[in-house]
């Protein structure tokens, strides 16, 4: 059968426009740990907006944490809600940054430090952050590679911050 311009499906409609051309908005995200830490954003500044294309979720996270936030305890790997459902877990759908406010104990850089991450989603509703390389001023970390938590890479500060952006399949 011939393509007719007219087919119903195939008209650009308004639904159909909004679906490639996304509108970014803000969302509201949750912090939880993998274990019974309860970490509470208190006066931190949080930025997280997303935007859907299709099936295609586009994030950004930005996170100063403020005097009053509360880091959790222990090694409970932090979790922050996504977004939007997505279709599958991966290892690896954005990256980012993390920044220390002070010069972290044993490290001869002041003030602060920064390090690369690695965004994973180890549940189709929560974001993991793992450290994805040393820091950018060449000194390896001190508590080595792993997922981010209240004592890893660095004891947090106010001022502290992480940011994340990236990609992911939505369900």
């Amino acid at each position: 059968m011939p393509y007719e311009p007219w087919q119903p499906g195939m008209l650009i409609t308004q639904s159909r426009l909004a679906s490639v051309s996304p509108t970014w908005q803000d969302w509201t995200p949750v912090w939880t740990t993998s274990g019974t830490s309860t970490p509470n954003f208190g006066n931190a500044a949080v930025l997280a907006r997303y935007a859907v294309a299709a099936r295609t979720v586009f994030f950004e996270l930005d996170i100063v944490f403020g005097s009053t936030t509360n880091f959790g305890g222990g090694t409970d790997n932090w979790r922050i809600s996504a977004p939007v459902t997505a279709a599958r877990t991966s290892n690896g759908c954005g990256s980012g940054e993390l920044q220390r406010s002070a010069a972290p104990s044993g490290y001869s850089n002041s003030p602060g430090t920064r390090q690369p991450l690695r965004v994973r989603l180890t549940t189709a509703t929560t974001f993991e952050f793992e450290m994805s390389g040393g820091n950018i001023n060449a000194i390896s970390t001190s508590s080595g590679a792993g997922l981010i938590d209240a004592s890893t890479p660095w004891t947090w500060d106010p001022g502290s911050s992480l940011r994340a952006w990236g990609t992911y399949e939505a369900a």
